[in-house]
C-alpha cells in the first residue's frame, strides 16, 4: 500500500525547512560543545604552564636570595686570597739571617775572622756560574752578601772562598782585594762576596708551606 501525502506543498516545504533548521541548530550546538571542550583543555594547559612558570620564578627568587646571602662570604674569600698573595709577595726570597750567621761560623777558617757582613736581597736576576766556569741553567740570583775580614796567609782566603760554596744557595764567590798588613806579616785584610740563589731562601721565601 502506498502512502499519499495530502498536505499542501507549502506545508511540506515549511516542514523540511524546520527539519533543516533543527539539524543546523544541533550541528551548531555540537560545534559549540567541541569549541568549549577545546577551550577547557587549552585553559587547563595554560593554567598548568602558568603554575610551572610561577614555581620557576619562586625557585629563582629563592636561589637569587641564597646567592645574595652568600655574596659576603665570596667577597671575604677574595679579600683573603688578595691578602695571601700580598703576604707571599712580602716574604718572597726571604733569607734567614740568623741561619746565615750560623753558616758563616761553620765555614770560616780558623786563622781568620770577619769584621763586617752585609746582605742584600734584590729582584731575581743574573746567572749562576757553575764550578766549571760555565753558566748554570739552575736558579737566578736573588741577592748578594759581602764580607770584610782579616786572614792569616792568602791560602786561608782561598780556603774561605772554597768553603763559601759548600753552603746551599751560595754561589759565585769572589775577592775584591787582599792587602797585607805590614811587610812580610802574612796577615791580610780582605773583602769578598757571594751571590745568593733562591735555594738560600727560607721555605716560605721559596713559596713553600709556612
Amino acid at each position: 500500500m502506498s502512502r499519499v501525502n495530502l498536505l499542501p506543498p507549502e506545508l511540506r516545504q515549511l516542514q523540511a525547512i524546520r527539519q533543516r533548521t533543527v539539524l543546523i541548530g544541533m550541528g551548531g550546538v555540537a560545534a559549540l560543545a567541541l569549541l568549549g571542550l577545546f577551550y577547557f583543555f587549552q585553559s587547563s594547559q595554560l593554567s598548568g604552564a602558568q603554575s610551572d612558570l610561577d614555581q620557576a620564578r619562586a625557585s629563582n627568587a629563592i636561589t637569587q636570595q641564597q646567592i645574595s646571602d652568600l655574596q659576603p662570604y665570596a667577597d671575604l674569600q677574595q679579600q683573603l686570597q688578595a691578602k695571601k698573595q700580598l703576604k707571599d709577595t712580602l716574604f718572597q726570597n726571604e733569607i734567614s739571617w740568623s741561619g746565615v750567621l750560623l753558616d758563616v761560623s761553620r765555614v770560616i777558617p780558623d786563622p781568620s775572622y770577619l769584621t763586617t757582613l752585609t746582605g742584600a736581597i734584590t729582584a731575581p736576576t743574573g746567572t749562576v756560574i757553575g764550578s766549571s766556569g760555565t753558566p748554570s741553567t739552575s736558579t737566578a740570583l736573588i741577592g748578594t752578601m759581602t764580607f770584610a775580614g782579616v786572614s792569616d796567609q792568602t791560602e786561608t782566603i782561598a780556603s774561605w772562598l772554597t768553603r763559601l760554596e759548600d753552603v746551599k744557595g751560595w754561589v759565585n764567590p769572589w775577592v775584591n782585594s787582599a792587602q797585607e798588613q805590614g811587610a812580610d806579616s802574612g796577615i791580610y785584610a780582605f773583602d769578598s762576596g757571594i751571590d745568593l740563589t733562591v735555594d738560600a731562601a727560607t721555605v716560605r721565601g721559596r713559596g713553600g708551606a709556612h
